[in-house]
């Protein structure tokens, strides 16, 4: 059977919704191309409404949350692009285009750099005891490669990749320990939970995200945005993983130069490790 266009959906419930339910209709109705790329309080902020609206909006249209409603309208945007003809686009091109989305990401992403919360990060990291790395999914792939970069410095740096193990940690964590959350979208349930919980320790956080208008960066202490544009279609895209990457370099770099002299003593010692591991 042919699942029903969600905007068809709308357009047929609207009168049944409420009327804070109503504003958010009337922007998705005349904004449905944007929203695929938006957080869920950023949405709300564009509607006027609550963060809570969104997701009884959401729940009116018979979906789990916003995560799936964005899916389903990915789904109708690209149902309407479709053709019946489909081509094969040149190898090279195709390169170019990787290339280009890449290139645009790492651009917006050194745009939006903050120095003044950059600089305030790198303050926590110095006086840090441990920092743990954490993520979920593709996120937790970069956060792995984040402790990895920083514990060249210096080995107070950690990752977890099992969410029960995060919080596991979180627990035992000392006062002046820090977590370091990265989450493209800003708005997962095990990131929710890693951040209520450190809270609730009284340990500080810093988030690595999209959107500086999202669930988790009303309970992060710090949050640093790249930038980049991934669609519900798009898990995982190369040039959102260039731009997390961008962002944790500049961190990076900056904290490396502070510590210059033990991250060079490091850098040989390592080099040293790892020559009899290559022919």
């Amino acid at each position: 059977m042919k699942e029903h266009n969600i905007l068809d959906i709308i357009r047929a419930k609207y009168y049944e919704f409420r009327p804070a339910e109503q504003k958010v209709a009337n922007y998705v109705l005349g904004n449905f191309e944007k929203i695929q790329f938006m957080s869920i309080s950023e949405l709300a902020e564009f509607a006027g409404v609550a963060d809570a609206t969104i997701t009884r909006f959401c729940r009116s249209l018979d979906l789990k949350g916003f995560n799936i409603f964005k899916i389903k309208l990915a789904a109708c945007i690209a149902g309407s692009n479709s053709s019946d003809t489909q081509t094969k686009e040149d190898v090279l091109a195709s390169g170019q285009q990787s290339a280009m989305e890449s290139k645009t990401a790492i651009d917006e992403t050194i745009a939006l750099l903050d120095q003044k919360a950059i600089h305030q990060v790198i303050e926590m990291l110095e006086c840090a005891g441990r920092v743990l790395c954490a993520g979920s999914g593709g996120s937790m792939r970069i956060a792995d490669e984040c402790a990895n970069l920083f514990s060249i410095v210096e080995s107070k740096f950690i990752s977890v990749v099992d969410p029960h193990s995060q919080a596991a940690m979180v627990a035992t964590m000392k006062e002046k320990d820090i977590v370091l959350l990265v989450s493209y979208s800003g708005a997962t349930v095990n990131g929710l939970e890693l951040l209520e919980l450190t809270k609730k320790m009284g340990i500080k956080s810093i988030l690595i995200t999209r959107f500086k208008k999202s669930p988790l960066s009303k309970l992060a202490d710090v949050t640093l945005c790249c930038g980049s544009k991934e669609g519900p279609y798009q898990m995982g895209s190369i040039a959102a993983k260039m731009a997390l990457l961008t962002l944790i370099d500049v961190l990076f770099r900056e904290y490396r130069n502070r510590n210059a002299q033990a991250a060079n003593e490091n850098i040989k010692q390592i080099a040293m490790a790892l020559s009899d591991k290559h022919l």
